[in-house]
């Protein structure tokens, strides 16, 4: 692969030098990017490998120079923004959200490889790079994100639903308060349980069935807290009510994007299918509780 013009090379137009020169300090972003998450890995496979796909970039930004004859320098906010994103939601989720933006600038690719017919060496390295991460990313949380999601979402769901009926059956916020707090708790140290009767049952060598109820409950008693939390501030219930809602819109849509790049999901299906069931249940508990609450005359 060439890094330097040879004769008879395209004269560059100043679109193009400045998609060349975008694309170059792109790679060699990425080559630091990449070498700085190698630095995080124990596994020397997995470190070897986000090494070598570390050169590749560095050689890409190379071939870009031999056209463009400029030096560009890294993005140092990208850099830092990667390693923090890997730091906090994983390795996993980092490099694929990268490689979401390499495939954006794979139409470039494909547009300068009618000029630049080399350019298609790039796009095939890039390309390579998504099948060999793919083989090395294997961590821990996404090996039971089974379990979160099903912590999380059964949460969302049963406790949206359930302070909705409340709010209208009693019309106390430290009451609802209360009562959601028991109930998510015992709902969460249920839902452990059953979790870890059913890792037993299916003898997985490569789940820990002790570990799969851990994080079942975990997602569970945190997202119970985050939605019971506007019931001890506020003395309103429809206000708290109002926040709740807000609050479990808010985790799915982080939740449904986290689990749309780690798996390669569609976002909006995922969103909408999970949106409609939260709020479907809550106006139809938040009806249940007007019933009831006439039909038993409670005043509080």
């Amino acid at each position: 692969m060439p890094v330097e013009m040879t004769p008879g090379s395209p004269e560059l137009t100043p679109e193009l030098r400045r998609q060349l020169l975008a694309m170059q300090r792109n790679e060699i972003t990425e080559y630091h990017v990449y070498r700085r998450l190698a630095q995080r890995q124990s596994s020397i496979h997995n470190r070897d490998t986000l090494l070598r796909i570390a050169e590749d970039e560095r050689t890409h930004h190379d071939f870009w120079r031999g056209y463009t004859r400029e030096s560009t320098k890294p993005s140092r906010l990208r850099i830092v923004l990667y390693a923090s994103i890997a730091r906090v939601l994983g390795l996993t989720f980092a490099v694929k959200l990268m490689e979401r933006g390499e495939e954006a600038a794979q139409v470039s690719y494909e547009a300068i490889a009618a000029i630049i017919p080399e350019a298609k060496y790039v796009l095939e390295e890039e390309e390579r790079h998504e099948r060999q991460l793919l083989d090395i990313l294997d961590e821990e949380r996404l090996r039971y994100i089974g379990s979160i999601v099903l912590g999380l979402s059964d949460a969302l769901v049963e406790l949206t639903g359930a302070l909705a009926g409340l709010t209208l059956a009693l019309g106390n916020s430290r009451l609802i308060a209360l009562i959601g707090l028991i109930t998510g708790i015992a709902a969460a140290m249920s839902m452990a349980a059953s979790e870890y009767l059913s890792r037993r049952a299916e003898e997985k060598k490569d789940h820990s069935p002790l570990k799969a109820a851990v994080y079942t409950g975990i997602a569970y008693i945190a997202t119970v807290t985050l939605l019971v939390m506007s019931f001890l501030l506020l003395n309103n219930p429809l206000v708290s009510l109002a926040i709740t809602l807000l609050f479990a819109l808010l985790i799915i849509v982080s939740f449904t994007y986290y689990l749309a790049v780690v798996r390669d999901m569609p976002f909006k299906h995922r969103f909408l299918e999970m949106a409609g069931l939260c709020l479907g249940v809550s106006l139809i508990s938040f009806g249940i509780g007007f019933v009831l609450r006439q039909a038993f005359g409670i005043d509080l």
